[in-house]
């Protein structure tokens, strides 16, 4: 499976912005799909989760009401409408899919896409 997210940019703090992530491969559409986010120096934090169905969704609290994650019919592109933002936001966006058991632990995950930037300014 390769994943190819995009999307980042320069926003200001109260401002929109949608992420994607394209998935190929024959079994792409079945995996538990999530998206993390990470600043120079600290971990890998999680950001929010979403089954394979599409049925179920998870969300790290500090996005809760902000952001929604979704996928498209075909389950082949995973999005992140990040409305509200704010600049504690700023991290570099990374997709991910097949967790083993935990959507929100990024040890689990079996395939990564590149990162892509979203900088909020005050």
């Amino acid at each position: 499976v390769q994943l190819q997210a995009s999307g980042g940019g320069l926003v200001q703090a109260g401002g929109f912005l949608r992420l994607s992530c394209a998935a190929s491969g024959s079994t792409s559409s079945r995996y538990t799909m999530g998206w993390f986010r990470q600043v120079p120096g600290k971990e890998r934090e999680f950001v929010a989760a979403i089954t394979g169905s599409g049925t179920t969704t998870f969300y790290a609290d500090s996005v809760k009401g902000r952001f929604t994650i979704s996928r498209n019919y075909a389950k082949t592109t995973m999005f992140l409408q990040m409305n509200s933002l704010k600049p504690e936001d700023t991290a570099v966006y990374f997709c991910a899919a097949d967790p083993f058991k935990r959507y929100y632990d990024p040890r689990e995950y079996k395939y990564w896409g590149q990162g892509t930037l979203l900088t909020v300014s005050s």
